[in-house]
C-alpha cells in the first residue's frame, strides 16, 4: 500500500523520527569528539611521562652532560620519536636530544620547574598555529630523593585529527542509515495505524448514510483494534435500534389504518343514518332498530378509544395493580355466565371446569378480570358451534395460578401465533370476513396485564381445531 507522504500521520512520524535520530545522533557526536580528543591527549601523555621516567632511569646516575649522555637522548629520540630536553634546578635547558641544540640555553616556564621538583609530573600542550597538537610532559631528573633537574617529552599528536574525523565521518553515515531506518519504521507504523483508519473512516461514512451492514475487519489487540471492536458493537446495536424502529413506524401506520378504518366504519354508518333520519326516510316503526344500531356503533368506538387508552397507561407505566387474593374460579363462573347469551347465539356451549381446591391468585382483581374477559371475548368470537373450556388449577412447583381458555374455534396459524401479541397487529389471513373487524389491541393488552402481575401467558393452536390460552398469574401465599 503506497503511502501518501501529504498524509498527516506519515509527515509528523517521519519528521519526528528524524529530528530525533538527529538530535541524538548530533549529540552523541558531539560528546564523542570531545572525549575523544581527551581520552587521545590523556593517553599520549600517560605513555609519554612512562618514557620519560625510562629516559631517567637511563640517565639517573649522570649528572652532568656527556657525548655518552647526549647518545643516549638520541637514542631515545629515535626510539619515542620524541624531542628530550634536560634542564636544571634553575629551569635552565642545558641539552637536548636533537644534534643541533638550537634550544639549550632557553628557561622552561617557573611553574612547570616547580612541580618536577615537587616530584610532581607535569603536562601541557600546544594547538594554535600548528597542523598537529603539540603534547609536552615533565618528570624529574634523579636519583631517589636527589633531584638534578627535569626531564621534558615533546611528541605531536599524531593521528588526533584523523582520528576525529573519522569518528565524524562514522556518525554522518550512521546519522544518515538512522534517517534511512527512521523513514522505514515511520512508514510502515504510519501504514499500520492509517490502513485501519481508513476501514474505520469507510464504515463511518456508511453510518453517516444509514447503512449499519459495514463491519471492520482488525485483527490487532492494540487501542485502535479495541476502537473497531467498539464501533462494531455499536454499528450492532444501530442496526438492532434502526430495526426496532422501522418495525415501531411500521406498528404505528398500521395503527393509524386500523383506528381510521374502524372509526371511519361506524362515523359512516352513523352519520348515515342521522341522514335518513334527519330526511324522515325510516318509517316509525323502524327507527327503534336504527337507533339499537347506532348505539352499537358508539359502544364499539368507546371500546376501541378505551383501549387505546389502557395500552397508552400501560405503555407510560401509569396503570398501579391493587394487590390481593382473588377467587379465580369464581371470576371464570362469573364470565361463563356473562358470555353465554352471545356463545348460545353462535352455537357454542361454556364450561368452567371446577377445581375442587378453589386456587387464589394473587393479582389486581379488576385487571384479571379484564385479561380474562378479552381471552374469552375472543374465543367467543371465533368458535361457532363448539366447545369453550374454562379452567384454573394451582400449580405450587411453579407458586402460580395456570389458568387455560380452551375453544374449539378456527384456531391460529403458527405463523401467526408469534404476532398476536404485537399492538395493532390482526390476524386476517384465512378468517372468513364475518370474524374481521377487531382493533388489533387485545392481545396486546392482555400481555402487558400479565406481565405487569409478573406472570406469564402463551398460545398453543392449530388451524380448524381451536386454541388453548395458558395464563400463569402468582399463587396467593397465606
Amino acid at each position: 500500500m503506497f503511502l501518501n507522504p501529504n498524509k498527516s500521520i506519515l509527515r509528523k512520524m517521519l519528521t519526528s523520527s528524524i529530528v530525533t535520530v538527529l538530535l541524538g545522533l548530533c549529540a552523541v557526536g558531539l560528546v564523542i569528539s570531545l572525549f575523544a580528543k581527551e581520552y587521545i591527549v590523556n593517553s599520549k601523555s600517560n605513555e609519554m611521562i612512562r618514557q620519560a621516567k625510562q629516559v631517567n632511569l637511563a640517565i639517573q646516575n649522570q649528572t652532568k652532560p656527556n657525548d655518552s649522555f647526549k647518545e643516549q637522548l638520541h637514542f631515545f629520540d629515535q626510539a619515542f620519536d620524541s624531542r628530550i630536553w634536560i634542564f636544571d634546578m634553575d629551569g635552565n635547558i642545558v641539552t637536548t636530544s636533537s644534534k643541533d641544540e638550537v634550544n639549550v640555553g632557553k628557561v622552561v616556564s617557573t611553574e612547570v620547574v616547580n612541580q618536577v621538583i615537587n616530584g610532581e609530573p607535569a603536562k601541557w600542550n600546544q594547538f594554535e598555529g600548528l597542523k598537529e597538537g603539540m603534547l609536552s610532559v615533565a618528570v624529574p631528573w634523579g636519583k631517589d630523593n636527589d633531584v638534578y633537574g627535569g626531564i621534558v617529552l615533546h611528541s605531536p599528536l599524531k593521528g588526533m585529527n584523523e582520528t576525529i574525523a573519522q569518528l565524524r565521518e562514522t556518525i554522518l553515515w550512521v546519522t544518515l542509515l538512522g534517517i534511512f531506518f527512521s523513514f522505514g519504521v515511520s512508514s510502515y507504523l504510519s501504514w499500520s495505524i492509517t490502513r485501519p483508519i481508513q476501514r474505520i473512516d469507510k464504515a463511518a461514512a456508511k453510518i453517516a448514510v444509514g447503512d449499519y451492514s459495514e463491519r471492520i475487519q482488525i485483527d490487532s489487540r492494540d487501542e485502535i483494534g479495541d476502537l473497531a471492536t467498539t464501533i462494531n458493537h455499536m454499528m450492532e446495536q444501530l442496526e438492532r435500534v434502526d430495526q426496532e424502529k422501522r418495525k415501531l413506524n411500521q406498528l404505528r401506520h398500521d395503527f393509524l389504518a386500523n383506528v381510521s378504518h374502524e372509526l371511519r366504519t361506524p362515523l359512516t354508518a352513523l352519520q348515515g343514518f342521522l341522514e335518513a333520519l334527519q330526511d324522515g326516510l325510516i318509517e316509525e316503526v323502524a327507527r327503534e332498530k336504527y337507533y339499537e344500531i347506532m348505539y352499537n356503533e358508539t359502544l364499539h368506538m368507546n371500546r376501541l378509544v378505551d383501549d387505546i387508552t389502557d395500552l397508552m397507561k400501560l405503555e407510560n407505566k401509569e396503570i398501579e395493580l391493587v394487590w390481593m387474593a382473588v377467587d379465580v374460579q369464581a371470576m371464570l363462573s362469573k364470565l361463563a355466565f356473562k358470555f353465554h347469551p352471545e356463545a348460545e347465539a353462535r352455537g357454542t356451549v361454556i364450561h368452567s371446569i371446577m377445581d375442587e381446591d378453589s386456587p387464589q391468585a394473587y393479582a389486581d382483581p379488576d385487571r384479571l378480570e379484564q385479561i380474562l374477559n378479552n381471552l374469552i371475548k375472543n374465543a367467543v368470537k371465533f368458535t361457532e358451534n363448539g366447545t369453550i373450556k374454562l379452567k384454573a388449577m394451582a400449580v405450587p412447583s411453579e407458586k402460580c395460578v395456570l389458568i387455560t381458555v380452551t375453544d374449539t374455534g378456527i384456531g391460529i396459524s403458527p405463523e401467526d401465533q408469534e404476532l398476536i401479541w404485537e399492538r395493532f397487529f390482526k390476524v386476517e389471513r384465512g378468517r372468513p370476513v364475518k370474524h374481521k373487524g377487531s382493533s388489533g389491541l387485545g392481545l396486546a393488552i392482555v400481555r402487558e396485564l400479565v406481565e405487569l402481575h409478573n406472570g406469564s401467558i402463551g398460545v398453543r393452536s392449530e388451524m380448524g381445531k381451536g386454541s388453548t390460552f395458558e395464563v400463569r398469574i402468582p399463587l396467593y401465599d397465606n
